[in-house]
């Protein structure tokens, strides 16, 4: 499945100007034969924007969610972004979510990121309690994580032991930590034998300077494509051929004595 890495920041602040993003990085996507597209984390609304935060948070099912499944039929592409979800009995708990919505607009998948990270995060948003969401997508076994999920290796272990092809990880990764999409994401991508696309944002926001380097590392630890400082759209395939040949040679998932790692936890 040829798969599309967004790597913008987007239009901080205006969820109308990110649709509008969204939707013609869909038909570019669609064009070149993806089958889906990824963009970062808190794509449809901005990350460091403090209070509006709360003040555009929707839940799963709202309108901006529906806007986009209509892009996605439309241009027929499956699409995963990032956004603040709203939730809650009072509509009060807000979570830092990633949704993936398929190319005939089902919602198959809609991940709350369990790990947060700073005082920021913590500051505005409730930490998820379930480590592993998937959906079927293409015949693939998807997985949805956002950025520092992903540099917990017991996360995406849990992920490898439940089968997960790609693993997707929207990403609001931050200088001076580009070592992870460099080194860290194709290390676990070897590791665990899956496909992962971490999909970064970019430039200044606020406090923080997004740095890019988006990429999509294959079971070998080998980055697929991997963008540069500035906004791209990337593409990469996740071959399920080379995934099975892979998985069947790298003897970490069958070589586990789980009954050692008690006191990890």
């Amino acid at each position: 499945m040829r798969t599309a890495l967004l790597q913008s920041s987007g239009r901080p602040g205006s969820v109308v100007e990110n649709l509008k993003v969204l939707d013609e990085a869909a038909g570019r996507a669609a064009a070149a034969g993806a089958g889906l597209l990824v963009a970062p984390e808190m794509f449809l609304t901005g990350y460091a924007i403090g209070d509006d935060i709360a003040r555009l948070a929707e839940p799963a099912d709202g309108d901006s969610a529906d806007a986009i499944a209509e892009t996605a039929t439309r241009h027929g592409v499956a699409i995963a972004y990032g956004y603040p979800e709203r939730a809650g009995d009072t509509g009060e708990t807000i979570y830092n979510s990633a949704q993936l919505i398929s190319a005939d607009g089902t919602r198959l998948a809609n991940y709350r990121k369990t790990h947060l990270f700073g005082c920021f995060e913590r500051d505005h948003f409730t930490p998820g309690e379930q480590p592993v969401v998937q959906a079927e997508l293409d015949g693939l076994r998807v997985g949805l994580m956002i950025c520092y999920d992903v540099e917990f290796p017991e996360n995406v272990r849990a992920h490898a032991l439940a089968g997960t092809d790609l693993l997707l990880v929207p990403t609001a990764q931050m200088h001076p930590f580009q070592f992870v999409a460099e080194s860290l994401v194709p290390v676990r991508a070897f590791e665990n034998q899956m496909y992962v696309a971490y999909v970064n944002r970019v430039g200044a926001e606020g406090e923080f300077e997004f740095v890019g380097l988006s990429t999509l590392a294959g079971p070998d630890g080998v980055a697929r494509t991997r963008a540069g400082r500035g906004e791209e759209l990337v593409l990469a395939d996740v071959d399920p051929v080379l995934l099975a040949a892979s998985r069947e040679n790298n003897p970490y998932l069958k070589d586990r004595r789980p009954g050692l790692y008690g006191s990890l936890t």
